[in-house]
């Protein structure tokens, strides 16, 4: 019987049974994982006994031989709900068994509703605590929770996350900073969930009402997600010297999938990949889409297999999502998970006179030059491409003097050169044009050609 999440007193893990197992043991729970969640996936749903018609009948499919089967699109998922409104004919569960309904940001097209059981809910509630844990995160913080709860997985689901590790958390969603502020500091809050632009949000509104310095408000830890960039070390360190906390990416994952599926500790800049009894990873090559081995030093794009799910199990489902794996051996604190760094996504990438550019590199190569630029650009992209050049628009460090903007944007130019390999155009503009934001920040603007 599935039970609520009871998180421990204190201590370095929060599930110290399972982040410790040996990796060979982690396989063979995920084989036994598997043989009943193929079972119960050919019995329940009608969308994989159409799709999978070639193997629904077999029963020899093993997380090994899983790579015969097609992958699935989430274009795929969305016809599924046009047509079967509004869960798609990939649920899996009864009406009676759904607990809980989600839906997707609508960031890369129409969003998906998400419907999740009772048991998917305490499974997400408990990978993501292991993250959140790992990060820092004990039951005796008080941690405020800044990302949308209007249906958002990341609003709700990662609140009861939060829950889950013990933590007094604050439900403050996003919009109004100001009364956010004076939460934070008439609350004692000592920690704050929320995605990696919004401080930039706060600092502003800080500047503007004559409030504190971002330190005075006491946070000691930020945990964030819903954007890449911080495996970026000059970022995190220029975060933690402003604001005094110390900086987590805590909170990487897919709503179609899991809520959280990795997060940061305090001993590396890596992800460690905390969702191994819940979700079977593979990583395939972009080109190709054969499967590469997790092993220290393979990129390939994320694709994943649930072993566990009652309401929506998705089987090679594309993330889009490009990872660096970065180690597999044990980890200084004996978590065993695999590592790895979110080095771009293939839906968000576009080519420049013959080399794949990803949008997180380019905003790596912003990011390393604080003396120049803010941190915040727009790429404009007319048409389909392949492009000549990447134009860019870069917003100028605070307090930089127009007569230097020449000189940033030639060290700009010159950044994204040496890390990606591509030219650059770069016109810059003042401190604070672009809009800061509580949510996810959009750093591509498409033009028709």
């Amino acid at each position: 019987m599935d039970v609520a999440v009871t998180p421990p007193t204190h201590g370095v893990y929060f599930d110290e049974a399972f982040e410790t197992l040996p990796s060979a043991d982690v396989r063979r729970h995920q084989d036994t994982l598997w043989r009943t969640q193929w079972t119960y996936l050919r019995a329940m749903s009608a969308f994989y006994r159409s799709k999978l018609a070639r193997w629904i009948e077999r029963d020899d499919i093993t997380l090994d031989s899983l790579q015969e089967l097609p992958f699935t699109e989430k274009d795929e998922l969305r016809v599924s709900q046009e047509g079967a409104s509004p869960f798609g004919d990939y649920v899996a569960c009864a009406e009676s068994a759904i607990a809980r309904l989600h839906r997707t940001s609508g960031t890369t097209g129409r969003p998906l509703i998400l419907a999740n059981s009772t048991r998917d809910a305490l499974d997400m509630a408990r990978v993501g605590a292991r993250s959140m844990w790992a990060a820092g995160l004990r039951p005796d913080d008080r941690v405020i929770h800044c990302l949308n709860y209007c249906m958002w997985t990341g609003g709700f689901t990662d609140h009861t996350i939060l829950e889950a590790t013990g933590a007094t958390v604050a439900p403050f969603g996003v919009g109004n900073t100001r009364m956010l502020i004076d939460s934070i500091l008439s609350l004692g809050i000592n920690a704050i969930s929320c995605t990696p632009s919004y401080p930039a949000l706060i600092e502003q509104v800080l500047r503007e009402t004559g409030g504190p310095a971002p330190r005075e408000l006491g946070l000691k830890l930020g945990l964030f997600g819903g954007e890449a960039g911080l495996d970026n070390p000059a970022l995190r360190a220029a975060m933690e010297d402003k604001w005094g906390f110390k900086v987590r990416n805590a909170n990487f994952g897919l709503s179609e999938v899991l809520s959280i599926l990795g997060g940061q500790t305090d001993w590396t800049n890596d992800l460690l990949f905390h969702a191994a009894d819940i979700v079977f990873a593979e990583i395939v090559d972009p080109e190709t889409l054969a499967r590469l081995p997790i092993e220290e030093g393979v990129t390939g794009e994320l694709v994943c297999t649930h072993l566990r799910k009652q309401c929506q199990p998705l089987v090679r489902y594309r993330t889009r999502d490009v990872v660096t794996v970065t180690a597999v051996d044990p980890g200084e604190d004996g978590r065993t998970a695999w590592r790895f760094r979110v080095t771009g996504r293939t839906d968000d990438m576009f080519n420049v006179r013959g080399i794949n550019v990803f949008p997180g590199a380019v905003r790596l190569a912003v990011e390393a030059l604080p003396q120049w630029a803010s941190g915040q650009f727009r790429i404009a992209l007319k048409g389909d491409g392949p492009y000549d050049r990447i134009a860019m628009t870069v917003e100028a460090a605070s307090g930089l003097d127009t007569a230097r903007w020449a000189d940033a944007a030639h060290h700009i130019e010159a950044a994204v050169r040496n890390r990606i390999g591509a030219s650059a155009t770069v016109t810059m503009v003042p401190f604070e044009h672009f809009p800061r934001t509580e949510g996810k920040t959009r750093w591509i603007d498409k033009e028709p050609a």
